[in-house]
């Protein structure tokens, strides 16, 4: 009998690729979730899906995953029965055998690597036995880089079926303070707006992504195959003149240096562009349309020159002129008339390029060279060797180059090791209806030169990362990373030495930027030590030839090892049960297209089965990362206690409330969900039972100084949310311990029906029916479904979403609630539902007092701590009364009965 083949597809951070819609019947993504924490720049992406065969008969299920180019994959795992599979990274050489013997043992193995702008994919797969169930759980590792003044983390989401339990969670943590935070791409609008929860406090932010089954259906480019979009997290950290910010951790330190309010400095800049036959068509169009664009950004103390090639060279002017209106005109002219014919010059462009630059020394400027080309030299000098060896003679360390390749016919390695050479990079433009927009977002990177000749010194410091950069541009980042010699932080002394126009200037304050984590066991610096690099290894290789060259692999490689880091030089391979394949993953090199290896014994034929389909689903997997929590609490939503009680835009309302309540069955232990309310308590002043206990809530605010915290004194019952219109109702009450929470919620979703929950147990009425639960289990009773993970139950009914929980204080757990997502209808009542006040700092020394809708309230600046993510950071608060921090009495949320 056939087997039916599920192929489980990962597509960016997120779900999968879906030929044709599946029979739900047959396979069942019960839990896909998507972990990503930032710290320093650096983020640790944990991706898990949890999937169900609910056949007769065994399912082959094919993970696929695409990545960032970026990143680095570091860990992937499988559980399966209650057994763990590692993927165990080797050489990559050593990793080919392996597969090869698998091969030759009539077994399946496969590799699929490909690029895509922005992604790589990797895949693997695993054959589940009927009824049985399988986990997967893949981590990668990132540096994210600064352009134009921001950050980006991008997910991407076309899952091509809707899930149920679907969610992205997002935390960051930058020390210098977070500036500002953006959520864009096709997801973050329209019917998919209030799925997103953000806010930032100071330092950290957090981003949710909780899209309901019935919106993951209804959005724009959505439909009964699911999403299909993007979502990019943006943000930027406060900078100033310093040295940057320094973060030191068990011997390692990571140093990110961007100052702002530099003046920018007058550039000299020459364009050379390939005119030669293979830039027929739509190609030269763009490059025209970009090319007049630059030019009119030009500013008019720079100077600049314009060049075409083909088989000979073409001068606009056969020296550098200033940018006035008049020669920005007349060059814009010249641009407009680039006429593609001939062969491929390189080398000869290059070097007049080069000349001109030369030719044209200016004092207190920086000069640039740019090369936009689509294909091979073809004539004139074409060895590649000699042509790199001319170029580096004649440009000498004095300007950078940066080599834009346009489509893919282009020799893409010979482009970039030229710019490496020569301290510049390349860059590919890819062949689309948006060319122009990649070429003039290039060129606004290296448009604002700021500093020249930087040079990072760190006394005290040893195995540096590159130190040594030609230019420093307005809206990018400088990151150098090492050891610190012994760990002896007093004699570590960084400094920065730059040229800023005329100028020399040294930036060595540290007064406030260098921060110890204080902790031995953080490796995160060493990481990024460790990934930064390993990158530049993998470039200088590029670069050397010979014995050097075999010397920086092999360092490359050692690392590569050492920190299980998927790179060129390294491959994963993935163990399985015994009897199935073999299967290896590879980092792909840039526009490397698909490579494919597959061997499969003929008597395991795809397709076939009961179903008759050939399925792409995909998964991602969430490990104990101390992410953030928080729903309405802290991702921007209604949230309680840790409350931020911030309301989103609300989906179509539902006719009748379904619920699914998320209380798993198959969980593993150790996975945890950070979208949980934010609320915290404090300790009673003394601990005599005549003392009024006190329980303290954070209420958060979006984009102000500091959250709000309120006392509520008792073990009183709450209303927490109420739908009058809906028979939707969730009441809590409040325990009798120091620091303690929710003894127990009620969720009410009909006048019969309703599910109770506390530390130990889910309980569910339906009608006369009363049955508890204590495991992971499936849980159904009517329209409801519940799936309890581990310390965390997920609600949801239809587009209401309710996340809950388990927390632990001094041996004591207790509950906490957040709303993630509420139904449209406006008339919502309880403290879920509430929004945050916004306040004005009354301005006074001490400050003493908030204004809020024009009144004065007395505040106390005050601690608490966070309970909306897993390990509660302690956060400074603007503590008031709980009146008038709800801006209503507290009685009007006092229910008698839950």
């Amino acid at each position: 009998m056939e087997r039916a083949v599920v192929q489980i597809t990962l597509l960016g951070l997120l779900l999968a690729l879906v030929t044709t819609l599946p029979n739900k019947d047959d396979w069942d993504i019960y839990s896909f979730h998507i972990n990503s924490t930032v710290s320093s720049r650096y983020a640790t992406t944990v991706i898990t899906s949890r999937v169900a065969n609910r056949m007769d008969a065994s399912k082959e299920i094919e993970f696929h995953v695409q990545i960032p180019k970026n990143a680095f994959i570091s860990k992937f795992r499988m559980f399966i029965d209650g057994q763990a599979y590692d993927g165990i990274v080797k050489e990559k050489e050593q990793a080919q055998q392996q597969y090869t013997e698998a091969v030759s043992r009539g077994e399946s193995a496969g590799i699929v690597s490909s690029v895509g702008r922005t992604m790589e994919e990797f895949k693997t797969s695993v054959t589940i036995a009927a009824h049985k169930k399988v986990t997967f759980e893949l981590t990668y590792e990132e540096l994210l880089k600064r352009k134009l003044g921001k950050y980006e983390l991008q997910i991407h989401a076309r899952p091509m079926q809707p899930v149920k339990d679907f969610k992205v969670d997002v935390y960051i943590h930058e020390r210098a303070s977070i500036n500002f935070l953006e959520v864009k791409g096709r997801l973050s609008t329209n019917a998919l707006a209030n799925a997103i929860t953000k806010t930032h406090a100071d330092k950290q932010a957090w981003v949710y992504f909780y899209p309901t089954e019935d919106q993951q259906k209804t959005c724009d480019s959505c439909g009964e195959q699911g999403l299909n979009g993007d979502l990019v997290i943006v943000y930027d950290v406060n900078r100033d003149n310093s040295l940057g910010d320094i973060k030191t951790s068990d011997g390692y330190f990571v140093h990110h240096f961007a100052p702002s309010s530099l003046p920018r400095i007058p550039k000299n800049v020459v364009f050379v562009i390939d005119q030669s036959g293979s830039m027929h068509g739509r190609k030269i169009q763009q490059t025209r349309i970009a090319l007049i664009h630059i030019l009119g950004d030009l500013a008019e103390d720079d100077f600049f020159g314009l060049i075409t090639f083909d088989s000979a060279v073409f001068h606009w002017k056969r020296e550098l002129v200033q940018a006035t209106q008049a020669n920005v005109d007349s060059a814009k002219r010249f641009a407009q008339g680039i006429m593609d014919r001939g062969a491929t010059d390189i080398n000869k462009a290059v070097l007049e390029g080069a000349y001109m630059l030369n030719a044209h020394p200016r004092e207190g400027s920086a000069s640039i060279l740019i090369l936009l080309t689509d294909g091979d030299p073809t004539t004139g000098v074409t060895n590649l060797e000699a042509i790199h060896s001319n170029v580096r003679q004649a440009i000498a360390g004095k300007f950078p180059l940066y080599c834009l390749g346009f489509g893919f016919d282009v020799n893409f390695e010979f482009l970039k090791k030229m710019s490496l050479q020569n301290s510049g990079v390349a860059r590919r433009i890819y062949e689309d209806s948006d060319a122009d927009l990649q070429l003039k977002g290039f060129y606004e990177e290296v448009a604002t030169p700021l500093l020249t000749d930087v040079t990072m010194i760190y006394i005290g410091g040893t195995n540096l990362t590159q130190t040594n950069f030609s230019q420093y541009y307005n809206g990018s980042e400088i990151v150098v990373a090492g050891q610190i010699t012994d760990n002896d932080i007093e004699t570590f002394n960084p400094q920065v030495v730059a040229i800023s126009g005329t100028k020399r200037v040294t930036f060595s304050d540290t007064n406030a930027t260098t921060e110890s984590t204080g902790t031995s066991s953080d490796s995160h610096i060493q990481r990024v030590w460790a990934y930064l690099t390993v990158k530049q290894l993998l470039e200088k290789e590029l670069q050397l030839s010979g014995q050097e060259k075999e010397q920086v692999k092999k360092e490359a490689l050692e690392l590569s090892l050492k920190y299980s880091f998927v790179t060129p030089l390294t491959s994963m391979v993935v163990t399985k049960p015994p009897g199935e394949d073999t299967a290896v993953l590879h980092k792909p090199k840039e526009g490397g297209g698909v490579s494919s290896y597959a061997h499969r014994p003929s008597s395991f034929p795809r397709g076939g089965g009961s179903s008759g389909y050939m399925h792409r689903l995909s998964s991602f997997p969430v490990a104990n990362y101390p992410v953030a929590g928080g729903g309405a609490g802290f991702g921007g939503g209604a949230g309680f206690g840790g409350v931020v009680f911030q309301r989103a835009a609300l989906p179509p309302r539902l006719a009748e409330p379904e619920f699914l309540l998320i209380a798993g069955a198959d969980l593993d232990a150790d996975y945890q969900d950070y979208n949980t309310v934010a609320a915290t308590m404090s300790s009673p002043a003394a601990t005599q039972a005549t003392v009024p206990l006190s329980h303290r809530f954070l209420l958060k605010t979006e984009n102000q100084s500091l959250p709000l915290c309120f006392d509520v004194t008792g073990n009183i019952r709450l209303k927490l949310l109420h739908y009058p219109n809906r028979e939707l109702s969730m009441n809590g009450e409040l325990d009798s311990v120091a620091n303690g929470g929710f003894t127990k919620i009620i969720i009410h979703f009909k006048s019969d029906q309703h599910v109770e929950v506390d530390t130990s147990e889910i309980t569910v009425r339906d009608g006369e029916a009363l049955t508890r639960h204590t495991g992971e289990e499936l849980i159904t009773a009517g329209s409801v479904t519940v799936i309890r993970r581990n310390k965390e139950v997920d609600v949801a009914a239809g587009d209401v979403r309710i996340i809950i929980l388990t927390h632990e204080k001094d041996g004591k757990e207790f509950l906490w609630p957040v709303l993630r997502q509420q139904p449209s209808a406006n008339n919502a009542e309880g403290i879920l539902a509430l929004k945050p006040p916004v306040y004005e700092e009354v301005q006074q020394t001490p400050l003493t007092k908030l204004k809020i809708k024009d009144q004065e309230v007395d505040v106390t600046r005050s601690s608490a701590a966070d309970y909306s993510v897993v390990s509660p950071p302690t956060l400074d608060c603007w503590l008031m009364s709980a009146d008038s921090a709800l801006q209503t009495r507290l009685d009007d949320f006092i229910v008698t009965q839950l």
